[in-house]
């Protein structure tokens, strides 16, 4: 009867995944103000956080595989909570540096072990992944209201205390209400599933090159909205919670992009769907480069969208292809291409910002990225292609 929670506390995890790590970006813009700094100082204090977001993901898909993917999931949730509590206490950029660095050891946690939990054996994998992803996007809708309003009501340390203790109780609750599943089952002689070693060698190759220029492109826009609203929407609002309520509109509509791609999945080719997210958002990422006011946010409406949908689709790709018992190891390859390279996304902002460009060289780097997307895609096989390779790998 336990097991029956398992999908909602997986989806519960990556909702806190996400939202904890975005809680600095909207911080950021009080302790700017707090502290006399340009919020170009301050930005990277989060980059040991986000390195370590992607770089302590393969120790912790192989602790998965070897030890238990349940009770990294628990330690999942005790340690994001006691990081982000201990961050609340830190009264210097060091101090905050080092508990977002130790928040990302635990939040590398996740994306390895919780998406290998789902995927092992869904009734609709396009459809898990696409409810999945909407919760982790729903994670970064709720981080920058939630965030803003906690600042404007009781100061910025309650921004780290509340998700803290949020996320330390829905550890308690995932130990009572959750049925240890027990060791994944070793049935597969090779890591590709249903293609032969070459085949895999290809859809694994562009999926790193995908994931990597999409990862960037992913933590660039997620990390630097606050403060690209807070430059050019400020007609619109002059408040912390008013900014956070504008970037969790626009996060809260594009995450069901991910809903609809789960249901493309089911429908459509992997590599026609690759192309067309890699070809929308180019366009789009070009226009944001420019806009500001009311066209800017419907514009960031429909980046975010494009952007946000191409999540489930590549963690379908390790789905399809990857026997379930690599799965935690080669979602944390994936994961660490995805958010180690996307580290880079702080101090590039950070220096860009300083540019006379501002957010606009930023978005036009970011325009040149989605290209590499796309064209990696057009080299992705085709399902003709994999069926026909099936015959050499019996």
């Amino acid at each position: 009867m336990k097991r029956d929670y398992l999908v909602p506390f997986l989806n519960l995890g990556h909702l806190l995944d996400h939202l904890v790590m975005l809680v600095f970006p909207t911080v950021v813009l009080a302790l700017a103000r707090d502290w006399g700094r340009p919020y170009s100082e301050l930005l990277p204090l989060a980059l040991g956080g986000f390195i370590a977001f992607g770089a302590f993901a393969i120790p912790a898909g192989w602790l998965a595989d070897h030890w238990s993917r349940y009770r990294m999931m628990a330690v999942f949730y005790f340690g994001i909570g006691g990081a982000l509590f201990l961050t609340g206490f830190a009264s210097s950029p060091w101090q905050i540096a080092a508990g977002l660095t130790l928040t990302g050891v635990f939040a590398a946690i996740y994306h390895p072990v919780g998406i290998a939990m789902l995927v092992s054996s869904p009734k609709n994998l396009g459809m898990a992944l696409g409810w999945n992803g909407l919760w982790g996007n729903l994670g970064l809708a709720f981080a920058a209201i939630i965030t803003g309003a906690l600042m404007d009501w009781w100061g910025w340390r309650t921004a780290f205390f509340v998700p803290g203790v949020l996320s330390m109780a829905a550890g308690v609750a995932f130990l009572l209400l959750v049925a240890d599943p027990g060791p994944v089952a070793k049935k597969s002689k090779s890591i590709g599933l249903h293609v032969d070693a070459r085949t895999m060698a290809q859809i694994f190759a562009i999926l790193l090159i995908a994931t990597a220029c999409g990862g960037v492109i992913f933590n660039s826009t997620t990390v630097a909205m606050p403060k690209v609203f807070d430059e050019r929407l400020r007609a619109l609002t002059q408040t912390n919670v008013g900014i956070g309520a504008l970037v969790a509109f626009v996060y809260s509509i594009a995450a069901f992009a991910q809903v609809l791609m789960g249901t493309l999945m089911n429908r459509f080719e992997m590599k026609h769907l690759m192309i067309g997210v890699g070809l929308i958002q180019v366009p789009l990422l070009a226009a944001a480069a420019t806009l500001d006011g009311w066209p800017m946010l419907a514009v960031a409406l429909l980046m975010m969208m494009a952007i946000f949908g191409q999540i489930p689709l590549n963690d379908g790709i390790v789905a399809k292809y990857v026997a379930d018992e690599y799965r935690a190891r080669v979602l944390s390859v994936r994961y660490v291409v995805s958010l180690g390279v996307a580290s880079i996304a702080v101090p590039m902002i950070a220096v860009l910002h300083r540019t006379e460009g501002g957010f606009r060289n930023v978005f036009a780097v970011l325009a040149v990225l989605a290209c590499a997307v796309f064209i990696s895609a057009l080299f992705f096989p085709s399902r003709r292609q994999v069926v026909a390779a099936q015959p050499a790998a019996l």
